[in-house]
């Protein structure tokens, strides 16, 4: 039996961590945290999720309109994690996407909600 170490603790900054593009059984997860970082041009994301590779990030998808941006995080099982145990234990990871346009006005929402 394997376990993955745990990979942050209460008080401490979230993993950082980017999409995969290769998660099975993906599905939505609802983000905590997104703000405006590098003038408005890119959204940092913050969310609890599992540990890797059970639990990885598979896509961002970003949808821009002019009143606002809707934001999508998608989540599955690394292929890699087939045959290995993860303690059920929560991890607060962070990933930042880029815009197309700066953020301005807009409202950020998660795509998760809906």
């Amino acid at each position: 039996m394997v376990s993955a170490p745990v990979t942050n603790t209460p008080g401490s900054d979230p993993k950082p961590v980017k999409p995969t593009g290769d998660a099975i059984n993906v599905h939505k997860i609802r983000w905590t945290k997104a703000k405006g970082v590098s003038k408005g041009k890119k959204v940092q994301l913050t969310w609890w999720s599992g540990v890797e590779p059970c639990t990885v990030l598979d896509r961002v998808k970003v949808k821009e309109t002019a009143k606002k941006v809707t934001i999508t995080l998608y989540e599955g099982a690394s292929p890699k994690a087939k045959n290995v145990s993860c303690i059920m234990i929560a991890v607060e990871k962070t990933t930042t996407v880029k815009l197309k346009k700066s953020l301005g006005k807009r409202k950020i929402v998660d795509g998760a909600k809906s």
